[in-house]
This record gives C-alpha cells, structure tokens and sequence, in this order.
C-alpha cells in the first residue's frame, strides 16, 4: 500500500472485497461495536490508512529499548482511535518519543533502512503461518485465530488446546525416576 492513499476506510474495503460501501460500513461497525465492549474507541470514519512499514519499523526499534509493548498500543491508539497519519515520519516520530524513545534516535532510524530486515522476517514468518490479514492470533506455533472474535470464543479455543496438548504418559510407572536429589529405581 502507499504511504499516501485517497480512498477512505469503506472505498478500500469495497474494492477488496468486491461488496458495497454500505456493506463495507456494516462489516466495518461489527469491528466497532465489539471493540467498544472491551474499552476501545475506533474512529474508522476518519481513520487515516496508509503503508504501515516504516510503524513496523519504529515497533521493532522499540523492541530493542524494552518499549515494543508501549510503542505498538501508542501507534494503534493513533491510527484506531485518533486517526493520525501512521505512515509519516514526523508522527512517528512524535509518538516514539511520547513513549520514551529518543526523539533523534528515532528520526535517524525512520530516515535510514535500519530495522528493514526484521520487519521483511516477521513478514515472511506471517506468510509461511498463512496470515492474511490482522488480527492473527497464533498460539503454540500450531493453532490460529482470525479476525476480531469475541472472548468466549478465545476461551473456548483455549480451553480446547490445553485438552489437546496435555502430555500423556505412554509407559508405566516402572521406569528409573530422577529428580534434583538423584535417581530412584521402583521397587518390584
């Protein structure tokens, strides 16, 4: 996608997904009615969309001063909630220092294709998952959720892989065990 983009929210949408601006707006308020329910307040009317790389970036960055979590909720806020222009630098860099990153530090890596690697890596690991679109929920490298979904169907989900991954004992109880004190041969 471009940094830059004239079609608004519903006119990408539609043109995705060959449907209806107002049925891009119906699917899109489903969005924000359930975000809504957890706290969150999504602006898609005057949401700004643009390429989101150089965020990866600036994320990234901030995964390597211990602030990943802080950076990536700053920009989501901005782009969801705000409807600042993620894609330009200038934002970027504004948000990077509200959570604590060196302004400058910031602005050199944005203007630099420091950080570039790590983002092209997630992405191909995201392909190789079959991510298509966010959010992507992966759990234990082995099962996904797409799509915003309510919480019981997260708990669900949940509890169906703890079921299925529980270990199972194959043999008896008749073999050596050893702990941190040694090892203890059952008695016969």
């Amino acid at each position: 996608m471009e940094r830059d983009i004239k079609e608004n929210m519903y006119e990408k949408l539609a043109q995705k997904y060959g449907m209806s601006i107002a049925q891009a707006k119906a699917n899109t308020q489903n969005m924000v009615q359930m975000a809504k329910e957890v706290g969150l307040d999504y602006q898609m009317d005057t949401l700004i969309l643009t390429n989101t790389f150089d965020a990866h970036r600036l994320t990234m960055f901030a995964k390597r001063q211990g602030l990943m979590k802080e950076m990536t909720e700053r920009i989501l806020r901005a782009y969801f909630t705000e409807s600042k222009h993620i894609g330009n630098h200038e934002t970027l860099t504004d948000l990077a220092a509200e959570v604590g990153l060196n302004r400058e530090a910031a602005e050199k890596m944005l203007a630099s294709d420091e950080m570039a690697d790590e983002v092209r890596a997630d992405e191909q690991t995201a392909q190789q998952y079959g991510v298509t679109g966010v959010p992507f929920f992966l759990i234990n490298k082995k099962y996904a959720l797409t799509g915003a979904q309510p919480t019981e169907v997260f708990v669900q989900a949940l509890k169906k892989i703890i079921a299925e991954d529980e270990i199972t004992v194959l043999n008896s109880q008749d073999g050596v065990i050893c702990d941190g004190n040694g090892c203890e041969i059952p008695k016969k």
